[in-house]
């Protein structure tokens, strides 16, 4: 891992893909589909909010936290009329088994056998107070199978994360579409993110108008110098949040960690559309 990078971001670009390629894999739109739920952001909904249950939008509105809130409540509490959380559930890990057996074919069973290892470990230690996603799916019964395991794994690690960086933005005082209007002020384009988080041009331009106004951006939209300093502190205390569950590895198992998730990530990263929201860099 790069000297320059901190362990907990360096692990989190190698176990994100894992988590997040079954959102756009036809696998796993095949088994929501299976399961009731059509329509990409049916599944999408229902497979990341089943662990808390058959909820109303509310929540999930504040635990996912850049979704408009329009777009969250077209899906919920409707998806659960069409399937219950188990079947979701159920849904959400076939069509994520489904798709690593596809992608991981030619990487080595050991290399996915000690990423397990290891990230049970990590989530073992996993303290989730305030942390809802993340204490949800750790309450869930762990699966049988390394690539059930693998995919379980990472994604209490990306949720526990996740739940963290939120709370960083939440005490910056940003919104979910300011730190969306952020983001595509940084890396990312605007055609990237907006469709795919359901906000309006009305409210996309309202949430710029208040980050120029605070000083994040510039007039002409693009990220002002203070606004490029608060981001990279926004993103030190994630990292610092995110850290505490690896300091009981030594830094030679971290990088073994890292050895033995880098071709399991590279071959899922393969498969993410080139134009995707889940906010990795473009190269780690």
């Amino acid at each position: 891992m790069a000297e320059m990078v901190h362990p907990a971001r360096a692990l989190w670009w190698l176990f994100e893909p894992v988590h997040a390629l079954t959102y756009f894999a036809p696998e796993g739109r095949a088994a929501y589909e299976a399961a009731g739920l059509r329509g990409s952001w049916r599944g999408y909904f229902a497979g990341r909010s089943a662990p808390l249950g058959p909820v109303e939008a509310a929540p999930v509105i504040a635990a996912f936290f850049n979704f408009a809130p329009q777009m969250v409540e077209r899906a919920l509490p409707d998806v659960w009329s069409r399937a219950t959380p188990e079947a979701a559930l159920e849904a959400r890990l076939t069509g994520a088994v489904a798709t690593l057996e596809r992608v991981l074919e030619t990487v080595k069973p050991d290399l996915i056998d000690r990423s397990v290892t290891l990230l049970e470990r990590a989530v073992d230690g996993l303290d989730c107070c305030g942390r809802v996603l993340a204490a949800a799916n750790l309450a869930l019964p762990r699966p049988e199978g390394a690539l059930a395991r693998l995919w379980h794994a990472t994604t209490v690690l990306r949720e526990h994360r996740g739940d963290g960086h939120v709370a960083a933005l939440v005490a910056e005082g940003l919104t979910g579409c300011e730190a969306l209007v952020l983001r595509c002020a940084l890396d990312t384009r605007r055609e990237q993110l907006q469709p795919f988080r359901g906000w309006t041009d009305e409210e996309w331009e309202a949430a710029a108008a208040r980050l120029t106004t605070r000083g994040w951006l510039n007039q002409d939209g693009t990220i002002s110098t203070d606004g490029r300093h608060r981001h990279q502190a926004l993103e030190a205390v994630t990292d610092l949040a995110a850290a505490r569950v690896w300091s009981g590895f030594r830094r030679a198992e971290l990088d073994e960690l890292a050895a033995a998730l880098t071709p399991i990530a590279t071959a899922c990263r393969a498969e993410l559309p080139q134009l995707n929201p889940i906010g990795l860099p473009v190269s780690s």
